[in-house]
């Protein structure tokens, strides 16, 4: 389906504004802009169409959550820690049966 831009009387077409990038794909590139420090926080939110509290939330979110990225290995070896446990169990709920039949003789 073709969209075509409306047209004024005698033909004129009226251009459309260029889409906004979305909240996703500038969050991390405002941030990275600011913390770049290139342009001034203020340029950056204007460029982006953020308002400032919006651009100032996203940059302390990723200095707060920042290391969680690269950095958070207490968090993965607690995750790890926990799954092999929970392997473990699993392993005695799938093996306690077995051996239970062999021991009663019912295998």
């Amino acid at each position: 389906m073709v969209v075509s831009s409306p047209k004024l009387k005698g033909g004129v077409s009226i251009a459309r504004k260029p889409k906004k990038p979305t909240a996703q794909s500038s969050s991390s590139k405002t941030v990275l802009e600011v913390l770049r420090g290139e342009r001034s926080e203020v340029e950056i939110s204007r460029n982006y169409g953020l308002h400032n509290t919006t651009r100032s939330k996203r940059k302390r979110l990723f200095l707060v959550n920042g290391a969680e990225l690269f950095g958070g290995s207490e968090e993965v070896e607690r995750n790890e820690k926990k799954i092999a446990e929970l392997e473990r169990v699993l392993g005695q709920k799938v093996v306690e049966p077995v051996l239970l039949r062999n021991l009663l003789g019912g295998g």
